[in-house]
């Protein structure tokens, strides 16, 4: 059908622009529009540095420049090993600007494994701290970059061998130009935590990233403007943490980066003195600053009209209600590095303002709404859509353009992927009829006793409302009659004691007779993935026999 016919068919034609989707927009906006917005850094000796948007702008397009000027050709990767700082935010930005992928590598893996992750990805370059140089020296054999730029976070020289990072940026071109790109081409990419096999890439493009960007900042997920200061604890190698520098870069908002000070004395002395409006991280950080902040509440205090946004892993309801008392709200995220990561943030919405303070908690502990620009369902075992009434649970299923379709030289997996192209997220919930998600469990993390599902999620959060614990983690335990039964590890606050038959008693409120665990492991520690999530592979490894 010609153009004539067509439009003699009713067919029309829009008349927007085509133009693509690029962070290096964000980058240029804030450069013009809040050169004076601020970032404030924390060095290894506690120390601040401070800049200011213009100096990102400026630095953030050398580092791009001095790339190029190094050879870097579209497409290569350039990997980062850096805490949160003011120069990992310019390789956020001066990396995409000059045709590279960002590749930020966990510091906190084994040195062989990081090694493993940078050759899958075939890294070129590699920008490090100068204080992780000694964690570089125990995988250099096994991961040869082609340049390394070590950036001098403690200010002291620069070993000889290596390039100055500040040095590199002195020296670049002054002109420079944004590398030519399509909204589909690669920027930045994150490996999977791998707690169970090999970790995978997930790659994200210009055009996911922008529109994670718009997305996730709308007023009931983030909602960050230009007047907001931001203390990002999340790790800014954690799946791009979180995506918010890129939301704080859009809107102009300050950023206060922690460095490597993430003790909650630590925290709590730079949150008192900076004020951030908007903290994020992983509920294992934040239970441990709750411990300090009741046992000394005389020395200990936050920011008046701080919000929190806590991901990563289930967040217990006992400890939102705890901040909720010091004047601190708790909105809960949930997703994954395939997602970009944001899949649902919880808040309330217009028919639930007037209930009451303990349904809004609950409703806060949920996992949340699902954000806009993404499909979301959940899949029974038999592989049918289940209806949204808060009680048929199953597998939480995801689609859109900022969720992943694949990773990184990995064969298409039907164990992650579905035939008709959504993202298996191998967790378990369920959706109630005002659209809230409440996760349920892990796919592999459920315990079935007896042919009947029992939440080890649930678990948890009721154990962690005790009076005298402090974490818990509960795994499956095979068991010669019923199949798998429920075991609590548990770790008690100093100086409280709490006997296996008093915390049982204490489930049984919640749990069915049957449901409740006939034994319980006291710890120390829980161990946790390099993320901070509770490690429960290492937990089956110990006491599943």
């Amino acid at each position: 059908m010609n153009v004539q016919n067509k439009e003699r068919a009713g067919m029309i034609r829009s008349t927007m622009q085509r133009v693509p989707l690029s962070v290096n927009h964000l980058l240029e906006r804030a450069g013009r529009l809040y050169p004076q917005s601020e970032i404030v850094s924390r060095l290894p000796d506690k120390s601040l540095v401070r800049h200011r948007f213009t100096d990102f702008h400026r630095r953030s397009r050398q580092l791009g420049s001095a790339l190029l000027d190094a050879g870097l050709k579209k497409g290569d990767r350039v990997a980062t090993l850096c805490w949160n700082h003011h120069a990992h935010l310019e390789c956020y930005f001066g990396i995409p600007a000059a045709g590279g992928v960002m590749h930020t590598l966990n510091l906190r893996l084994a040195p062989e494994e990081i090694a493993w992750i940078a050759n899958h990805a075939r890294d070129r370059f590699l920008i490090v701290d100068d204080i992780l140089l000694p964690l570089y020296e125990r995988f250099r054999a096994e991961a040869p970059f082609e340049r390394v730029i070590v950036f001098p976070f403690s200010r002291a020289a620069v070993p000889a061998g290596f390039t100055d990072y500040e040095s590199f940026l002195a020296g670049a071109p002054e002109a420079f130009e944004f590398a030519p790109h399509d909204e589909d081409d690669a920027i930045a990419m994150c490996y999977t935590s791998g707690t169970t096999g090999r970790p995978k890439g997930v790659v994200y493009s210009h055009r996911s990233t922008v529109i994670h960007t718009l997305m996730a900042n709308q007023p009931d997920n983030w909602g960050l403007a230009a007047g907001d200061s931001v203390m990002p604890v999340t790790p800014m190698f954690h799946a791009n943490c979180w995506g918010v520098p890129y939301g704080c870069v859009m809107v102009g908002a300050k950023i206060i980066f922690p460095g490597p000070h993430l003790h909650p004395e630590d925290l709590l002395a730079l949150m008192n003195a900076e004020r951030p409006r908007f903290v994020l991280g992983v509920p294992t950080i934040w239970m441990a600053m709750l411990q300090l902040l009741e046992s000394q509440p005389e020395r200990y205090r936050l920011p008046p009209g701080m919000r929190m946004l806590v991901g990563g892993a289930p967040v217990p309801e006992a400890m939102i209600r705890a901040y909720a008392r010091l004047g601190t709200e708790i909105r809960h995220g949930w997703g994954m590095t395939e997602m970009s990561p944001v899949g649902t943030i919880s808040y309330l919405k217009p028919e639930l303002q007037g209930a009451s303070d303990d349904e809004r908690l609950k409703r806060y502990a949920m996992a949340g709404v699902p954000v806009p620009i993404m499909d979301l369902r959940i899949v029974g075992e038999d592989g049918t859509e289940l209806p949204w009434d808060g009680k048929h649970v199953g597998e939480v299923q995801v689609r859109g353009p900022f969720i992943a379709g694949s990773y990184h030289e990995v064969p298409q997996d039907p164990e992650k992927f579905t035939a008709d192209g959504w993202l298996r997220t191998g967790d378990v919930a369920s959706l109630d009829t005002h659209g809230y998600l409440k996760i349920t469990d892990r796919v592999k993390d459920l315990v079935k006793s007896g042919g009947e599902w029992i939440s080890s999620v649930d678990m948890e959060n009721l154990l962690m409302a005790h009076a005298a614990v402090q974490e818990a983690a509960v795994i499956a335990i095979p068991d010669p009659k019923w199949g798998e039964r429920p075991l609590p590890c548990v770790v008690l606050k100093p100086g409280k004691t709490a006997t296996a038959d008093e915390l049982r008693a204490h489930l049984s409120g919640i749990f069915a007779k049957w449901q409740l665990p006939g034994r319980f492991e006291f710890l120390d520690a829980i161990p946790r993935t390099s993320t901070g999530k509770f490690w429960k592979v290492r937990l089956r490894e110990r006491f599943v026999k």
